[in-house]
């Protein structure tokens, strides 16, 4: 991680919305895709590059949805089928949208503490869709983020990350029990190491990519988490309390998204974690919802971890 002396700061902050970011930034003939965009701070993020002028891919399982979505935001919006859970679907979307020039790519989508499951592909849920569906996605389009560059990807993490480290013994819990967040921090902790792992590949050829911490949104990524879950994780006390915490709306939610894919301080920059519209300070134990864990941006893991997810979906080394 950057040293303390050396973070990147922005004048905006925990509350900035996602429209606050965008105010001022000219995205007319920038060409973005965004999945997971049919709900939650998808929604917003796609808002925020439409108004400001971005032409719009909404990457979606649910086509209806993302219609309905497309026709609400309007701006130069279109809608295509993407489901994460599957990488022929991957493929498929891929190869239609690597024709023209990509600037921002933006792997928003994601499902948190599943039941245990398993893709079509068979990798756990959780790390299938959230991280390998969108390893393969990138590389696919590395070609139209190479003809548009300078160009970012941006990988939504979280602070989910500091529950768990990648196991590379067992990424599928075939062998170790399974429990919903285990298996989410490891997916989340995945999509920052993946961020390491494509700076240091593509930087110097000009796609920079971060990961992205949105904050503590309600959304239905959380249709998942019982009340149980809930008082297990610390988000609600035995007697219904919430503890302190800042809680975002959608769009607020979103801005650290879209600072990482237009501000001007992070021109060149990549391989950063980054929440509330800033780069992230290490994590301490004295603010335990904060900051980032020095395991989820060790470039020693976040090279096996591509060398995991290269055999996972097929590719050859040479990506």
């Amino acid at each position: 991680m950057a040293k303390t002396e050396s973070r990147i700061c922005s004048p905006f902050s925990a509350r900035s919305t996602a429209a606050d970011i965008v105010s001022g930034h000219d995205l007319a003939g920038r060409n973005a895709i965004v999945t997971g965009a049919s709900s939650g701070i998808g929604i917003e993020t796609v808002r925020a590059l439409a108004d400001a002028g971005a032409r719009v891919v909404l990457a979606v399982r649910d086509t209806t949805a993302g219609e309905a979505v497309a026709r609400s935001i309007g701006g130069d919006t279109s809608v295509e089928f993407l489901d994460l859970a599957r990488l022929d679907s991957v493929r498929a979307f891929a190869a239609r949208q690597s024709r023209r020039p990509l600037h921002l790519l933006i792997n928003n989508a994601g499902v948190m503490a599943t039941p245990q499951g398993y893709t079509t592909d068979g990798f756990e849920t959780q790390l299938g869709i959230n991280h390998l569906g969108h390893f393969l996605l990138t590389l696919l389009l590395t070609p139209a983020l190479l003809q548009a560059a300078p160009a970012r990807v941006i990988q939504v993490s979280s602070a989910g990350h500091q529950i768990a480290d990648m196991d590379f013994d067992d990424p599928h819990f075939r062998q170790r029990a399974y429990h919903p967040f285990v298996a989410y921090g490891q997916s989340k902790t995945a999509n920052s190491l993946f961020a390491v792992g494509y700076n240091a590949r593509h930087a110097a050829r000009g796609i920079t990519t971060n990961a992205v911490m949105p904050g503590a949104v309600v959304t239905n990524l959380g249709r998942h988490v019982t009340p149980e879950l809930s008082r297990e994780m610390g988000w609600v006390r035995e007697d219904g309390s919430v503890p302190d915490m800042i809680w975002k709306t959608p769009a607020q939610g979103a801005a650290t998204s879209l600072w990482a894919a237009v501000g001007r301080e992070l021109e060149g920059q990549g391989g950063r974690y980054l929440e509330d519209c800033q780069e992230a300070v290490p994590w301490t134990s004295a603010h335990p919802l904060l900051g980032v864990k020095p395991y989820a941006l060790d470039p020693a893991r976040a090279d096996r971890l591509w060398s995991f997810s290269l055999d996972a979906v097929g590719l050859e080394a040479t990506r």
